[in-house]
């Protein structure tokens, strides 16, 4: 991606710092996908004290169901689903250390309040275009909840992997932004 800022997982504070709303970034490293069922069952480990399946600390997680791969293909589908289904369970995996999370969509206040005090980062991918976003995922595999089928936990290996900056670390928020900046 062209002018793109490029980043590499786990993220510290301080390159969560420096991401801006509508910064437009290329990740490339390794970042884990989870939907509802799965953050479901990461709360529910939690509470009973119980370790997470993988370290959340500086990580992504891509919110995507992907579809099965065809033969020769890393994983199929894997385009963005709507982030609000995760907003229950977001604000205690930041509190975790949980740096940046993928999806598309609006995010409710709990979410920002706790991207601000958490130095975290919501983006967005492209939706839409599912099929671009699995080409640059190159390697895909299943480390929890293999029961779940497309919602199990997949540690993925991206390389350019495209995405937006939504709602910063700094309170900025790309929808409120988006609107004003195009108000007649």
């Amino acid at each position: 991606m062209a002018d793109a800022i490029k980043i590499t997982p786990p993220f510290t504070d301080e390159v969560v710092e420096n991401l801006k709303v509508g910064d437009r970034v290329s990740i490339t490293g390794v970042i884990y996908t989870a939907r509802d069922s799965a953050h479901k069952r990461l709360i529910e480990l939690l509470e009973k004290g119980e370790e997470l399946p993988f370290d959340i600390k500086g990580q992504v997680i891509y919110y995507v169901g992907p579809t099965p791969a065809r033969p020769g293909e890393v994983i199929g589908s894997a385009g963005p689903t709507t982030s609000g289904r995760m907003d229950a369970y977001t604000p205690q995996l930041l509190d975790l250390g949980l740096k940046c999370v993928v999806g598309k969509g609006q995010r409710n206040e709990e979410v920002l309040d706790s991207l601000k005090k958490n130095k975290a980062v919501y983006m967005a991918a492209v939706g839409g275009a599912a099929a671009l976003v699995a080409k640059s995922i190159k390697k895909a595999e299943v480390i929890a909840y293999d029961d779940l089928g497309p919602e199990a936990i997949r540690r993925l290996e991206v390389e350019d992997f495209p995405a937006i900056v939504v709602n910063d670390c700094h309170g900025g928020d790309l929808f409120k932004e988006g609107v004003e900046k195009y108000k007649r």
